[in-house]
């Protein structure tokens, strides 16, 4: 869960930012998938340290 929730935050605050700079479309894309895959691998690293704690 933690994960998915990374991709979904990460893809809207990376579109956001590209059209607050100015971006066009095909810009907004690109930093929200880019930040989806930051905030992903973020989430997943969250996941496996709550796992490891907790088990």
């Amino acid at each position: 869960m933690i994960v998915i929730a990374g991709v979904l935050l990460g893809a809207l605050i990376g579109a956001v930012k590209a059209r607050k700079r100015g971006g066009n479309t095909m810009d907004m894309l690109q930093y929200g998938a880019v930040h989806a895959i930051i905030f992903g691998i973020l989430g997943l690293l969250a996941t496996i340290l709550t796992h490891r704690v907790l088990a």
